[in-house]
């Protein structure tokens, strides 16, 4: 696939004509994840929405697996790129790393959608969901089980600035409580690329600082909460209130099981196929002003005004976990596997 047209006029270069755009005038529109950890079960979700949007929208889906690694997801953009990548969805492993390659594809005239993470980069299109009301939410649901009580909070990655927006939402609900007291902050670790077995670790070594004298965990997705639980439940302490977010199949059965208290559910189909559409939109001229729904935000850690799309978060306790399953989010049968008939919530009855 030729992407660049060689020929084209010092002129139109300053007018600023982007070569894909130009491309994409002539031949069906490719779009190139970028993705910084195909491991995770979520995104398995969120690829199958945006490959199934692609196809509706008549556009080729090309990708690649960054597998925790900064220079490889730098060199897998340079190889979606040179592929003849029209667009580019990016899942930022790093978001300070990963700017060189974003800058490279932006001065191709290829646009960028930060996918879910935030890249603050001017002209990059931001989408995700409203992760400081995602922070109080999880607050919210941990304080109704535990109001009072020696807290933990396991935070997402340092190098993701979703990791603090996170924070910034749980201690809107919780400060009030630590400043009076009722709340005693005991323990508090980032989690190195999110993975649950640096939480698992993180939990531990908490556990043993506070000799097990811990009331709550506030942690921040659901693969962090599973390492929690996991830490827990080696020390027979399984049961406290623990909060997630994603909606991942195992953390629904753990809250289905009473082990987590909540997941915040962010609908990684919706999120998948708003993805493919502004991608498709943006690499066919489309300004990013015009993207339906679009709102310009400036809250980054630089205060750089970005083109943004929130979705809205949904919690799921005990209480509604019906919700994502006539949603078709998942099978009542993977929910409720192995809970205990006597003391199941009304979903698995």
């Amino acid at each position: 696939m030729t992407r660049i047209v060689r020929g084209v006029s010092a002129a139109l270069l300053a007018a600023g004509v982007a070569f894909s755009a130009l491309a994409a005038q002539a031949q069906d529109l490719v779009v190139g994840v970028s993705w910084s950890n195909f491991q995770e079960e979520r995104w398995k979700t969120d690829e199958a929405a945006i490959k199934a949007e692609l196809e509706r929208l008549g556009a080729t889906y090309i990708s690649a697996d960054a597998q925790s690694s900064n220079e490889k997801q730098i060199a897998d953009i340079e190889g979606l790129i040179a592929r003849g990548a029209n667009a580019l969805i990016v899942l930022a492993q790093d978001a300070s790393a990963i700017v060189p390659a974003v800058e490279k594809a932006k001065a191709e005239g290829i646009p960028v959608v930060g996918y879910d993470r935030l890249i603050e980069v001017p002209d990059v299109f931001y989408l995700t969901f409203d992760n400081k009301e995602v922070g109080r939410i999880q607050a919210q649901e941990v304080l109704k089980v535990q109001p009072e009580g020696n807290y933990v909070f396991i935070k997402g990655s340092s190098a993701d600035p979703n990791a603090d927006f996170l924070h910034a939402g749980q201690l809107e609900v919780l400060e009030e409580a630590i400043q009076a007291g009722k709340i005693k902050v005991v323990g508090e670790q980032y989690t190195d690329g999110w993975l649950p077995e640096v939480a698992q670790k993180n939990m531990e070594q908490i556990l043993t600082a506070n000799d097990n004298k811990i009331d709550a965990i506030v942690a921040s997705n659901d693969g962090t909460a599973g390492g929690v639980v996991a830490a827990l439940s080696s020390q027979g302490m399984e049961g406290l209130p623990v909060s997630g977010q994603d909606g991942d199949f195992a953390a629904l059965n753990r809250v289905a099981k009473g082990l987590q208290t909540v997941s915040v559910w962010k609908d990684a189909r919706e999120l998948g196929k708003t993805a493919a559409s502004i991608a498709v939109d943006l690499a066919k001229g489309t300004e990013p002003s015009q993207i339906p729904g679009v709102e310009k935000w400036s809250d980054g850690p630089q205060g750089i005004p970005m083109d943004t799309i929130f979705l809205k978060p949904v919690p799921i306790t005990q209480e509604n976990l019906g919700v994502v399953i006539e949603a078709g989010w998942v099978g009542k049968d993977v929910v409720c596997q192995g809970v205990d008939a006597g003391m199941a919530p009304g979903a698995c009855k």
